[in-house]
Formats: structure tokens, C-alpha cells, sequence
């Protein structure tokens, strides 16, 4: 009787508000289809986000007293320009260098088992020419078992390509109507929920704000983080710059552990090019510089707000939902995490009565 005494007491406390379940049921409805036929509605879904993203244009065209349609029209010719630059500049180039790089993954192990052989000679007390040989053959092994899978993929994949001329054909339609209808879609939703929503209004204000500026700051980050790697491994003669480079970008979505992940192939690729040699510590260093200036400047200038959350929770965040929704679970990780925390901290609780009698009511704060 006890714990249900609890339970309920704990019920009556956070789901008395009547908004307050309105609100769980409107989030697990909206988890529920995601997870569910996220897999199908995703070229809507990215179309939706895209849509979001070039939000922030058709608003600046629209201060600078350009027309709402001739803003819409402007911001879709320059994204379609901009996904068919992709396709026809990056994209091969990227694809060229990703077929070189695969092609060259044998030479990568000769030279660096020449290394570690030059490294057993010179410190035998620490490790053997024999360990050396016998990691390496394993790591031969494992290199042909990947070959392998990479090519199986690559040939069951092949259906794919419907998929890929499904994406490029739906994702722009998408973004088109969702910039063009954006009001009347907005009114659908609004006219969907009860007239009086204060919690609900709280919550989509606080996120609004927080994906308006993570969301456009990220992918601005990564284009501008791509785009200078490429261009100062470009500089200092590096392979394989453009995969770098887009390696590198994509890997800002992910706070502390990218950076670190992507140093052992940005490392890998200069040490079978250069050696241990001075044009690898320029590399080096100014793969440090480029992380350091994005770190340091970058961020601060694009992101208005700090993200409030420790740097477990954000750890964990990806974790879970890039295993819910891979890529876009990633991206969206930290604006989910944040969305939750927004909800915590709006969630009405009746706060007991004082010893004077007086008793109040207000969200949780942090």
C-alpha cells in the first residue's frame, strides 16, 4: 500500500496538469513514428530539415524587403545550384580519392610494417621483429575480410540507386513546399493543439531558439571545417585532401570524441606519405591549428548560446540516438538531448504547502 501511496503521490505531483499529458502523449507519438517509419518518411524528414535550415535565408531576404515568393524562389534556385555543384564537383572527387585510398590500403601496410621493422631494430628490448610480423599478417587478414565485405556491400547495394533518384527527386519537392507553405503548415499544427498551452509554448520557444542556432551553426561549422582542411592539406601536398577534408567537417558533429577519432587517419595518411619526417609535423600541426581555431573561434562566433549539458550527457546522447536514426540521430543528438531538458525544466510540479499556508506552483530550474 506504501509504494502505491508513492506512485500515486508522485502521479498527482508531475501529471496533474492536464497540458502535461497532452505534451507525453504528443512526444511519444512523435518518437513512435520516427521510429517506426522513420526509414520511409526520410526524404520528407530531410527535405523538412533542409527546409529549417534555409529558413534563416528566406527570413534575411525577407528583411531586406525582397518578396515572400520571390525570397522562397531565390533560396531554392540557390540550394538546387548547391546540391548540383555537390554532384557534379564534390562528390566524384571525394568518391575518386575514397576508390584511390581503398586501392592503396597494401601499400599503406607494407610501408608501415617497414616502420615498425626499422622500430623493432632499433628498440628490440620493447618489442620483436617476430611481434611485428605476426600482428601485421593478422592485420593482412583482416584488410582482405574487408575488401571482401566492401564488395559484397557495394554489389547489394546496387538496387540502391533507385533510392538515391528517389532522394534527389523528393527532397527538393519537399523543401520547396515547405518553404512555400511554411505559414499554412504551422497553422495546421497550432490549430492541432489546445488554445491555451503556456508549457507547450514554453518548451517550442526555448527550442526554436536552440535548434534555429545549433542546427544552422553546425552545418555552417562543418562546411567551413571541411572546406579549410581541404584546402591547407591541398596546400601542403597531402592525398586524399577532399576525403579528409569532408572526414574532418563530419566530424564536428560530434563534440570531443570527433576531433580525436579523426586524427588517427588524418595521421595514418601522412605517415605513409611523408614518413617521420618534418612535412608530417606540418600536418600535423596544422591539423592541431585548424581544431584549436574551431574550437576556440569558430564556434563561439557561430553559436549565440553555450548547449547547457555536460559533456557525458552529450557523449551519451549520440550514442542513443545514432543508434535510433544513424546520421540524422547524430546531428540531432544534442538538440533532442536539449529538447528533453527544456521539457524537465517547463514541467509544472505542485510544490507542498508551508508551514505559513502559502503554496506555490513553478517549473524545476537548473
Amino acid at each position: 500500500m506504501r509504494f502505491l501511496q508513492v506512485i500515486s503521490g508522485w502521479i498527482n505531483r508531475y501529471f496533474s496538469n492536464e497540458e502535461a499529458i497532452y505534451l507525453v502523449v504528443l512526444l511519444a507519438a512523435g518518437f513512435l513514428v520516427l521510429f517506426v517509419l522513420g526509414g520511409v518518411l526520410a526524404p520528407v524528414l530531410t527535405g523538412l530539415v533542409v527546409a529549417f535550415l534555409l529558413q534563416g535565408l528566406v527570413k534575411r531576404l525577407a528583411a531586406w524587403r525582397v518578396p515572400d515568393a520571390g525570397a522562397v524562389y531565390l533560396t531554392f534556385l540557390l540550394f538546387v545550384s548547391g546540391l548540383v555543384g555537390v554532384a557534379l564537383f564534390v562528390a566524384p572527387l571525394v568518391w575518386r580519392q575514397l576508390a584511390a585510398l581503398v586501392q592503396a590500403l597494401p601499400d599503406v601496410i607494407g610501408r608501415l610494417r617497414e616502420m615498425a621493422g626499422n622500430l623493432a631494430a632499433a628498440f628490440p628490448e620493447f618489442v620483436t621483429e617476430e611481434q611485428t610480423e605476426v600482428w601485421f599478417d593478422g592485420v593482412a587478414g583482416q584488410l582482405g575480410n574487408l575488401s571482401a565485405s566492401v564488395l559484397e556491400t557495394l554489389v547489394a547495394n546496387v538496387p540502391s540507386v533507385v533510392g538515391v533518384v528517389i532522394y534527389l527527386v523528393l527532397v527538393p519537392i519537399s523543401v520547396f513546399f515547405f518553404l512555400k507553405d511554411r505559414r499554412r503548415i504551422l497553422g495546421w499544427l497550432t490549430a492541432a493543439l489546445p488554445k491555451e498551452r503556456p508549457l507547450i509554448h514554453r518548451v517550442g520557444q526555448e527550442m526554436n531558439q536552440q535548434l534555429a542556432n545549433y542546427v544552422r551553426g553546425k552545418f555552417i561549422e562543418i562546411l567551413i571545417v571541411g572546406f579549410v582542411t581541404f584546402l591547407v592539406f591541398s596546400l601542403l601536398g597531402l592525398h586524399f585532401a577532399a576525403l579528409l577534408g569532408v572526414v574532418v567537417g563530419l566530424s564536428v558533429l560530434i563534440p570531443f570524441v570527433g576531433a580525436a577519432v579523426v586524427t588517427i587517419p588524418v595521421a595514418l595518411v601522412g605517415i605513409m606519405q611523408f614518413g617521420w619526417s618534418w612535412e608530417l609535423a606540418y600536418v600535423m600541426a596544422a591539423y592541431g591549428i585548424i581544431q584549436a581555431l574551431d574550437g576556440n573561434v569558430l564556434v563561439p562566433l557561430l553559436f549565440s548560446e553555450a548547449v547547457d549539458l555536460h559533456p557525458i550527457t552529450i557523449i551519451v546522447a549520440v550514442l542513443a540516438f545514432g543508434g535510433l536514426w544513424g546520421v540524422w540521430g547524430v546531428f540531432f543528438a544534442i538538440p533532442l538531448a536539449t529538447l528533453l531538458k527544456a521539457i524537465y525544466n517547463a514541467w509544472p510540479s505542485e510544490v507542498l504547502p508551508q508551514p505559513s499556508g502559502k503554496a506555490g506552483a513553478g517549473p524545476a530550474s537548473s
